[in-house]
Parts: structure tokens; sequence; C-alpha cells
């Protein structure tokens, strides 16, 4: 029992050099904490504050990731925790597809999570088909599968022809799949493929009474939704929609500075303190 913090991690605790926003004067700018290498380059971060707040807040309550990521690009993440080797109970990644459990992937699960998908929604293959006929090579940058469960494009977002992104919408809800972009990503997911469906079985094993979450794309507005409270930034899908909802908080913050802001509010949620600690 106790309170269990399910966040999504890309453009809501971890930052891209691209996604920062810092917006001030470099001799103003927070002091950054490098929180994943690619390539031996550092690619995210968040600020020192941030990280100092999430470990604090590891002590306090069951934090469990939760990212569209596969186990694999979500393993490059070094986050702080209240020991130099500590790794979250409980993960979910490739958008609720993968429930890694101490770090491992829960094999229970993924068959759960794989016969759900089969029953509501199109096959993989078929949608696969889809983007390679119509993403237009001129700007899209590469197409992708993501953990044999679902895929995406990288794209030239300025490029994309008016009213594509709504046709591929539409397309894809006639076969039960969901469509969300996220900067330069396109993702196509199936609608059984959500991170609250992983959330729920967290909670059932963890036994939690209270959930807090945070997430900045159309992906975690069911995640959002499946909390007690939940907070998004004033950046991404979800501010740009104008989307909200009862219990979930639309933050004035945006880049990397709005992370901070994230887990001080759960770390508040946590323990009953003033926002402002």
């Amino acid at each position: 029992m106790g309170v269990l913090v399910a966040s999504d991690l890309d453009r809501t605790l971890i930052y891209s050099e691209r996604a920062m926003a810092l917006g001030v004067p470099d001799r103003l700018a927070p002091r950054l904490l490098c929180v994943e290498l690619y390539q031996g380059r550092p690619l995210s971060f968040m600020t020192e504050r941030a990280a100092g707040l999430l470990a604090e807040l590891a002590r306090e309550a069951c934090f469990v990731p939760a990212t569209t990521r596969t186990p694999e690009q979500y393993g490059r993440v070094n986050l702080p925790g209240p020991t130099p080797d500590w790794v979250p109970a409980y993960a979910i990644c490739a958008n609720g597809g993968q429930l890694l459990v101490d770090g491992v992937p829960d094999g229970d699960w993924r068959a759960e999570i794989t016969g759900r998908i089969a029953a509501g929604s199109a096959p993989l293959e078929e949608v696969v088909r889809r983007l390679a006929l119509c993403a237009d090579p001129e700007w899209t940058h590469k197409r992708r599968v993501a953990d044999e469960l679902f895929a995406y494009l990288v794209v030239e977002r300025a490029a994309l022809p008016e009213g594509w992104l709504a046709d591929l919408t539409g397309w894809c809800a006639e076969r039960g799949w969901a469509v969300s972009q996220q900067g330069r990503k396109v993702y196509t997911v199936p609608a059984p493929l959500t991170k609250s469906a992983a959330l729920a079985e967290v909670v059932r094993r963890s036994g939690a009474d209270t959930v807090l979450a945070a997430g900045d794309s159309l992906l975690d507005a069911d995640l959002l939704l499946a909390a007690d409270a939940g907070w998004r930034p004033g950046h991404g899908e979800l501010a740009d929609s104008g989307w909200t909802a009862p219990g979930v908080t639309a933050l004035a913050e945006v880049g990397v500075t709005a992370g901070e802001e994230i887990v001080r509010r759960f770390l508040a949620g946590a323990t009953a303190l003033p926002v402002g600690v």
C-alpha cells in the first residue's frame, strides 16, 4: 500500500538538447545533469535540482517510468535514485507492451498484452505497409518497427503535407490503431497497447492506493486519466491541443524546467508537503 508515481520520460522528465527550451541567458540557465548517453554522446538531461528531487521521491514512493521507448532504448537512461545502483522496481516500456520487473521484461505481461492486441486491432504488418506507401521519402528520414508491437516514422515535421496526419489518423482508427505526433516522430500504436493497461497491472501487483502521473503527449492521456492526480507540461501534444481533464493540472512551465516542476509536484503529493518546498 502507498503512493505510486508513474511518469513519461522524454519531454516530461528528461529532455534532449533540442527540447530543453531554456529561454534564458546562458548565465541564468540551471545546472544540468546528463541522464542518457547514446554512442558515447550526451543525449538527455534533467536539471540538477530535478535529479535531487527524483532521488528523494524514489525513497518516498514507488516510482514507475512509463515510456514509449523499447526496453533497449530505456536501458540507456540512468535515472538518479536513492542509491548509485538503483533500478525502479517496475518500468513500463513500449507504451505498455513491456513491463519490466527489477529491470527484467515480464513474460506473462507480454503474453497478455499480445493477446489483447490480436483481439482488438489490425495486424502490425498492415499498418507497416500503409506507412511504406504514404510516407514520402522526401520528408521521411526513418521508418521503424518497435519491439514487434507498433511502428513509427521520423519525419521533417515542417514538410508534412496538409491533411496527411489527419488522413493517417482516420485510416488507423478504422483498424483499431491510434496515431500520435511527438516532435519529429509519428507513432502508430494499436489501441489496446496503452500505458494505463500496464499501470493497472503494476497497481495490482504493488497494492498502491494512490497513483500520481505526468505526461506530455496524446499517448499519455490514458495514463493521466488513470491517476488520482496528474500533471502535464506547458508544451507537447496535450498542451497544443488544449487537452485537460478533472484531476489533471496544466503547468505553465515548458522544457526542462517543466520537468523539475513535475518532480516537485510528485514529491509534494507523495509526502503531503507544500508544493513550494
